[in-house]
């Protein structure tokens, strides 16, 4: 697994509707992140195959991550590194069985138990939020906070990635890595910013201040 760590783009054409889900990923793969979702709950089939396949061969050049979201036949449709499940989407288990072994999938948990079953589960990452309140995702509930944060690293293997999500801006973002995320995943940080590749590089400068020693 290429290093999950630093700034984890979602795309939103909603959070900006100036952009694509392309124009997101672009400016997420000319400010350096290390990983993007393709999330999109209202669009098509055919949307989402025909934007992972645009999204894969930018992201193939650049040697970033590229994961969707919720969907592993897309996932694999578009040749994708993998896919991030939720709640309500295929078990862990069941989606590997589909993806194999080289594909990576990551699990939404919300506290230290839901982290150690992704990870007996066998899911390659997990991702915890909302850390802070937010607008993006109306169903993410209330925030889990920098201390449940702080507790769920305790629990995981030392190399084991641990992305933070929701409410992270540039003006958090500090304490999310200092709590222990390996990397912060952002949707409206970077779609509503004047400069989305700046944004990301703004982000990473503080993942490589803060994180970036303790991962090489």
């Amino acid at each position: 697994m290429r290093l999950l760590a630093g700034v984890y783009v979602i795309t939103d054409r909603f959070a900006n509707l100036s952009l694509t889900h392309i124009d997101i990923v672009r400016y997420a793969v000319e400010g350096g992140a290390s990983a993007v979702q393709l999330r999109d709950k209202q669009a098509t089939t055919r949307q989402l195959w025909e934007w992972g396949l645009a999204i894969r061969e930018i992201t193939s050049r650049a040697k970033v991550l590229f994961f969707v979201n919720d969907r592993v036949d897309i996932a694999l449709a578009c040749e994708a590194d993998g896919v991030h499940l939720g709640d309500d989407d295929l078990p862990v288990p069941a989606a590997r069985r589909l993806l194999g072994a080289k594909r990576l999938i990551g699990r939404s948990v919300a506290n230290e138990e839901e982290a150690i079953a992704a990870i007996r589960q066998g899911a390659d990452y997990v991702s915890l939020g909302s850390i802070f309140a937010t607008d993006t995702k109306p169903d993410a509930g209330p925030p889990v906070g920098l201390e449940r944060l702080k507790k769920v690293r305790s629990v995981l293997p030392q190399d084991y990635p641990l992305v933070a999500i929701g409410g992270i801006n540039l003006s958090n973002a500090d304490k999310v890595f200092e709590a222990g995320a390996d990397a912060v995943a952002v949707i409206s940080a970077v779609a509503k910013a004047d400069d989305p590749s700046q944004a990301v590089r703004s982000l990473l400068d503080l993942w490589r201040r803060i994180r970036g020693g303790d991962r090489g």
